[in-house]
């Protein structure tokens, strides 16, 4: 099937539909500048990730930890949402995107003008830390200014608890509320858009096939082949800012 006619297809499955969920992953967010973690050349094939155990268990796998991310900060501050991200913004805008799932944890759909209330994070969030204990809310720029002065991982100021990124790590369970409404949410849907996602994470990519099964219309966009194309709807393999802003109609 020829490009347009594809993105004509597309277009034409988003105006039908009554209830979209779209599904995100790294490929979205590669297009802001932010780097893969899991694809080959991608982060973690060269910097093994830290297992939540191992943070738990010794300081300086915490110190290590924090020390990446500090290192990745430049990225993450100067990223900002890209053409698909502002499609998906659009489409919550006109009503026709009900909820975003994100394997992502940059906060880029947030920035794009979405709600936070209509984007479940399936991964957590990097722009903020957490008390691991008591869920106090922590700035980033406080605790690096901390971690630099004391070269030690943070804790709590309010309970000792350890300080980390409000992001789900290696070996630490995913967040039951968000699964919950994930899969909700897949439930209701009529057209459920994949968008940059390789579908190898699961349980997270599980919602495609679970919206499938409920009748919804499946449709993916990514670059690369993934394991769920062949029940897919319709398949587009080429860029998510490209595609999704032909088909809705934003620069």
């Amino acid at each position: 099937m020829p490009d347009d006619t594809q993105i004509s297809e597309l277009a034409r499955l988003i105006e039908e539909a009554r209830r979209i969920v779209v599904f995100t992953g790294a490929g979205i967010s590669t297009e802001s500048g932010i780097p893969d973690f899991r694809s080959p050349g991608g982060i973690w094939t060269r910097m093994a990730p830290i297992d939540f155990a191992d943070f738990l268990a010794s300081e300086e796998a915490r110190r290590e930890t924090w020390r990446r991310r500090f290192a990745m900060e430049g990225t993450f501050r100067t990223a900002v949402p890209n053409r698909g991200h502002r499609a998906v913004a659009e489409l919550v805008r006109r009503g026709k995107v009900t909820t975003v799932i994100t394997q992502n944890i940059d906060g880029l759909h947030q920035a794009s003008g979405i709600s936070a209330d209509r984007v479940i994070e399936l991964h957590g969030n990097t722009t903020y830390a957490h008390c691991l204990d008591c869920r106090r809310r922590y700035d980033l720029d406080a605790v690096r200014r901390t971690f630099e002065r004391d070269d030690r991982a943070p804790v709590c100021g309010a309970c000792g608890g350890f300080v980390k990124t409000a992001t789900i790590s290696f070996g630490q369970a995913m967040p039951p509320e968000a699964m919950r409404g994930a899969e909700t949410e897949t439930i209701a849907a009529d057209l459920f858009i994949v968008a940059g996602s390789s579908l190898v994470v699961y349980p997270a990519a599980a919602f495609p096939e679970l919206a499938k099964r409920y009748g919804a219309t499946l449709v993916i966009i990514n670059r690369e082949a993934t394991g769920l194309d062949a029940i897919a709807d319709l398949v587009l393999h080429r860029g998510i800012g490209e595609t999704l802003g032909n088909a809705v109609g934003v620069d």
